[in-house]
């Protein structure tokens, strides 16, 4: 268990880039860590960090070294888990990266579910864009990925995938609001808010667009799609998101409207996991629980 503390020392240093920023997150002192570093690249035969004018970062050696400590760590928290289990008592941590859709509404329900029945298991969820928990997934910064259009999928082993279709979000006093089902030229003719490109559901909108007579030229373009959303109650703009992130209940001053399928087609919402690798016994316990849930929508 002894390299198991430096590990998490090396790891620390690794995140903040400064062996005295690592040093008062740790509330140790820079000699105290610093010595313990260079204690281990003795016994490691070799430099682990490269160090800088204002700094420091892991050279070739120690990203190798790195992507050991992740697959050492990940594999400790999963047979702890399993011990756990014998005893009929499931504990443990969680670690999601999500998109913004499910953050709201989805996901808190999911988790209230999930520690109604075995208290003791901990979360740590990080809203992120698709590109994003995907990398955190191939570093070890996290055990789930629940994304709308990944980018890659090189890495990722999907646990279940459902379809999203984009619908629109707009004020009940909009001029279109009245309409059950909407035409995306119709939609785009009016002012209109969209997420930034790093967005699945930006995404789908370029891919619904290009080389037709449609544009996008958003009035406001932004990374948050709760903004999006409340802006549409301050100006008569319609903004654009996916059924699972305004579902019921929703502000009675918005109305949800499907667009036209045959303008838009409907994303991908995946739950996954890196590819291959064998997930902690409450981690693998509640995705499963999730990928039921989105199988039951």
């Amino acid at each position: 268990m002894r390299h198991l503390r430096i590990f998490e020392m090396i790891r620390h240093v690794a995140r903040a880039g400064s062996i005295r920023r690592a040093a008062e997150d740790m509330n140790i002192t820079s000699s105290a860590l610093t010595r313990q570093i260079q204690r281990f690249e003795a016994e490691f035969g070799g430099p682990i960090f490269e160090r800088l004018p204002k700094g420091v970062r892991l050279n070739p050696a120690g990203e190798l070294l790195m992507q050991h400590i992740r697959t050492q760590v990940s594999d400790l928290e999963r047979v702890r888990g399993q011990v756990a289990d014998l005893s009929g008592e499931r504990r443990g941590h969680v670690a999601i990266a999500c998109s913004q859709a499910v953050n709201p509404i989805f996901l808190p329900r999911e988790v209230a579910r999930y520690r109604k029945a075995h208290p003791r298991v901990t979360f740590s969820i990080r809203v992120r864009d698709r590109a994003q928990a995907e990398r955190d997934l191939g570093q070890f910064a996290t055990d789930l990925a629940i994304v709308f259009e990944p980018v890659y999928l090189v890495d990722f082993e999907v646990i279940r995938a459902v379809e999203q279709p984009v619908a629109a979000v707009l004020s009940a006093s909009h001029p279109l609001a009245g309409q059950e089902i909407l035409r995306l030229r119709d939609c785009l003719a009016h002012p209109h808010v969209v997420p930034s490109v790093e967005y699945g559901v930006r995404h789908l909108l370029e891919k619904a667009t290009r080389g037709r007579s449609l544009n996008l030229n958003p009035v406001i373009e932004a990374d948050s799609f709760e903004l999006m959303r409340q802006y549409v109650l301050y100006e008569d703009v319609i903004s654009f998101q996916i059924p699972i992130g305004v579902v019921p209940p929703v502000d009675p001053r918005l109305v949800i409207r499907p667009i036209d399928p045959a303008d838009i087609g409907p994303g991908l919402l995946l739950i996954g996991q890196l590819r291959g690798r064998t997930l902690p016994v409450a981690t693998a316990k509640f995705a499963q629980q999730v990928a039921d849930a989105l199988g039951a929508r």
